[in-house]
């Protein structure tokens, strides 16, 4: 390895850069009739449940949201996350008969997601694991297993496995549906987000002093909030909150000032549309307001990024985490931290 190598953030930013090629790697292994993402859905359709869980932690727990909005509104199924502590620490064994579990981990190794898994399945759900490693437990307790093919990822902070982890649940549910995803545009739209890495760097100045931030979005776009977050407090060290746009509204607007950065997502959709009763308010408490999405909500905040045109607003979440990923490595860098390898942090953890 050079010594360019060995520089703070080298790692988080190569594979930031690696996810357009991921996702293309992933788009190929499913368009085969016969890939892992045709099987599970093969298996989904003649089961044909009538309720989704979800199971994940972490950055897994987010992708997982993703994918709950993805089901309710596209398969028009009830969903649910699951609290794995019910079934691993209180002893749970719940008649889950016609429940579909997605179990969703980029490691496969967590110990309670494995056991809820396991539980799930003798308890007469069908069970699906989506994950970076097909010889995982994970994939091992479950009936199906997706591959989300995003290849090895040795930063602490996962990026180009969440994006994988979004296009494979994407891409699975599509195939429940029987229906082409309309990822066509997708690579190339990540592509150009990438090349304007350099104005993420000068934003990042404007936070790197900042103590306390909050984020936000609606829709298909909460997850991004919540993720970005995760990015900024792991990365960072900065408490930050994530608050869908309704529930900042209900109370904790009330903590924002000209101190506390509110950083947005306002993709193209219902989602960004619903997001407009939201920024009169933060420009009634003088919020800093970062804004990552159309060119119109971009230029109504203070500073932003533009979020290409021609993204259906059901995949908006695989580009528009990218933003929040590269403000997560400028913003760690300029306070002098080294985002490759948080303090405290390791890349598996394992909880029970």
């Amino acid at each position: 390895m050079s010594a360019r190598d060995h520089r703070p953030g080298s790692l988080m930013a190569a594979e930031i850069a690696e996810q357009p090629t991921a996702w293309r790697r992933l788009l190929e292994s499913g368009a085969s009739g016969d890939s892992d993402i045709a099987r599970a859905a093969a298996l989904i359709r003649a089961y044909r449940p009538r309720f989704v869980l979800f199971v994940a932690r972490g950055t897994s727990d987010h992708a997982a949201l993703y994918a709950k909005y993805l089901a309710e509104i596209t398969l028009q199924l009830p969903c649910g996350l699951v609290s794995p502590s019910t079934m691993t620490a209180y002893g749970a064994r719940p008649d889950l008969t016609g429940v579909l579990m997605i179990g969703v981990s980029q490691s496969g190794g967590s110990p309670d997601l494995v056991q809820a898994l396991e539980v799930a399945r003798s308890r007469g759900a069908l069970t699906v694991a989506v994950t970076n490693n097909g010889d995982s437990p994970l994939a091992t307790a479950a009936e199906a297993h997706v591959h989300i093919h995003a290849g090895p990822e040795r930063a602490v902070a996962a990026t180009k496995s969440y994006t994988c982890q979004l296009l494979a649940l994407h891409l699975l549910i599509a195939a429940v549906r029987e229906r082409a995803t309309p990822a066509d545009t997708l690579c190339d739209a990540a592509d150009a987000l990438i090349d304007a890495e350099s104005g993420l760097a000068t934003i990042a100045q404007r936070y790197r002093f900042v103590s306390q931030l909050v984020t936000t979005g609606r829709g298909y776009s909460y997850p991004t909030a919540r993720e970005g977050a995760l990015k900024l407090m792991e990365t960072c060290y900065i408490s930050a909150q994530a608050f869908s746009g309704a529930d900042l509204l209900h109370g904790p607007l009330a903590m924002i000032d000209p101190q506390v950065p509110v950083l947005t997502i306002a993709a193209d959709g219902i989602g960004g549309k619903a997001m407009s009763q939201v920024f009169p308010r933060l420009a009634e408490q003088h919020a800093d307001v970062f804004c990552v999405g159309t060119p119109a909500a971009v230029a109504a905040s203070n500073v932003g990024v533009a979020l290409p045109s021609n993204v259906p607003e059901e995949l908006s979440p695989i580009v528009e985490i990218i933003p929040f990923q590269q403000l997560a490595l400028h913003v760690a860098l300029a306070r002098g931290g080294n985002p490759d390898s948080p303090r405290g942090l390791q890349k598996v953890t394992e909880t029970l």
